[in-house]
């Protein structure tokens, strides 16, 4: 048995370190003179009193190895990831999409200006609009055939104008007109208008219907 030296309990032959207190133990040398076993820790042999050549010699395990250096020279390693950066320093994207784009100005269309023709009666003075959205316009007095658009029946001296006297033709805004086969004829600004022919109507132009400039009629666009 090896007693420790530190604590005084008893470990087996052969231990390196006590049981108890993990001290390193003497070990077992032969004695210099005798050669009778005896501890490495003794100064002097048991038997002959000869110096004990090994004490001394041993060293303990925390003697001979390097003590570990201290844990606060050590880098500690954290499990902890590094903090991300602060929100300050990111690109901030938007879920607001763009505003889209102006859109042209639209100029307002331009309207078209309808004219409006009428026929202004010289010997009463009085005006005869010409019905709108006809291409043909018929002049004359009831009749069965081919009712007139523009019915002179109640003029004075309206006997000299035939039933079925003069068309005026609506052509894009553009007048004429056409002697369609009357007994007293048409005059354009006291100009007989031969039958089958027409005349381009232009404001201020004087239209007789039968001989004697009767009646009479200034074309008019407004």
């Amino acid at each position: 048995m090896i007693t420790c030296p530190n604590c005084d309990h008893e470990n087996p032959d052969g231990a390196v370190q006590c049981e108890a207190c993990f001290t390193p133990l003497p070990r077992l040398v032969k004695c210099g003179s005798c050669g009778l076993p005896l501890l490495s820790s003794a100064t002097f042999c048991g038997e002959c009193g000869a110096p004990n050549t090994f004490y001394g010699s041993m060293t303990s395990v925390a003697e001979t190895s390097p003590p570990p250096p201290p844990m606060s020279n050590l880098p500690e390693e954290s499990s902890t990831p590094p903090p991300p950066p602060p929100m300050s320093n990111l690109p901030e994207e938007s879920s607001t999409p763009p505003p889209p784009p102006p859109k042209p100005a639209v100029s307002p269309a331009t309207q078209l200006q309808t004219q409006t023709a009428s026929l202004l009666h010289v010997q009463t003075n009085t005006t005869l609009e010409m019905p709108q959205g006809l291409e043909i316009i018929h002049i004359g007095k009831p009749n069965e055939q081919i009712p007139p658009d523009l019915d002179v029946s109640g003029l004075p001296d309206a006997d000299v104008v035939s039933r079925i006297h003069a068309d005026i033709r609506n052509e894009a805004g553009i007048f004429y007109i056409e002697d369609v086969g009357s007994s007293n004829g048409t005059y354009i600004n006291y100009n007989a208008l031969s039958p089958g022919n027409r005349h381009r109507l232009h404001p201020g132009d004087r239209i007789s219907l039968g001989k004697g400039d009767l009646v009479t009629f200034i074309f008019q666009l407004s």
